[in-house]
């Protein structure tokens, strides 16, 4: 019997059909979001390798134990694990913070009319990601991860809603689902991946290439001020003075909630006016 193109995996894992598997990351998560009646989201952004207290908390105890049990003989080795373990424990407090906004958010949101509501979104994956997924799951909503392939560190959390963990093989198409249905946007403290999406988010917001409002905090001002000078982009001429307003800082969960809240009641509006 002969195979039919669309049931042939040869094919479909061939360069000839990549616009057919590219074209499956839109239409399939669409389908999902659809039958979830998912409108609206608040994504998240930041580290997969940051740890909550606990988790950091404990790997530094057992570093100064096996410190300890050599009685006292640091190997460079030895002193570089302490300083990342201590290192750890002082970036978890950004874990813990995104557990606290987010639940925040969704205990909020789900007050909300049913198609108004804003579902917490994230990358799926650790650190922060699990942080975001977490905070909405302990307010019992649901919550999204938006996975994608990669050879370490991504594995999905265990916090995200039955069927709406995906996981994607195209950066781009994963990109493009975070601000398709984005109304706002948390940018915690990150590496490559995290500057990458912040900086796109806020180049398209710049360029008016998205025409719908994103209200967008940049969280830790102290991280971020010593990763990126905005400050010096703008006197530089980088970027306009006017580029500052794209978006604002926050440094405490409430903080953050209030100017997210406020902005998502500006920009969208219930139909009845029933907005809390």
């Amino acid at each position: 019997m002969v195979t039919k193109a669309y049931k042939n995996p040869e094919f479909l894992n061939s360069p000839e059909a990549r616009t057919i598997r590219i074209l499956a990351e839109f239409l399939e998560p669409a389908r999902r979001f659809r039958k979830e009646g998912i409108r609206h989201t608040i994504v998240f952004f930041g580290s997969a390798r940051i740890k909550s207290r606990r988790d950091a908390l404990s790997s530094l105890r057992t570093v100064k134990k096996r410190i300890h049990s050599a009685r006292g003989k640091q190997s460079a080795k030895d002193l570089e694990e302490l300083n990342r373990a201590r290192a750890d424990l002082d970036m978890s407090k950004y874990y813990e913070d995104c557990v606290e906004l987010a639940r925040l958010l969704t205990e909020w949101s789900s007050k909300l009319e049913s198609g108004q509501r804003f579902v917490v979104c994230s990358g799926g994956g650790p650190g922060i990601m699990e942080a975001a997924n977490r905070g909405a799951y302990n307010a019992g909503g649901k919550t999204i991860g938006l996975n994608i392939s990669l050879p370490f560190e991504q594995y999905a959390n265990k916090y995200i809603s039955p069927g709406l963990n995906f996981d994607f093989h195209y950066f781009f198409m994963r990109k493009l689902w975070f601000v398709y249905l984005g109304k706002a946007l948390v940018a915690f403290p990150g590496g490559f991946g995290t500057l990458d999406e912040l900086m796109e988010v806020l180049t398209l917001l710049q360029t008016e290439k998205l025409h719908k409002k994103v209200t967008v905090v940049v969280y830790g001002r102290e991280y971020w001020s010593k990763i990126v000078n905005f400050d010096e982009l703008v006197r530089l001429g980088m970027i306009s003075p006017g580029d500052m307003k794209l978006f604002r800082f926050a440094d405490t969960p409430q903080e953050a909630f209030e100017y997210l809240k406020k902005g998502l009641l500006k920009n969208y509006p219930a139909p009845n006016g029933k907005h809390r």
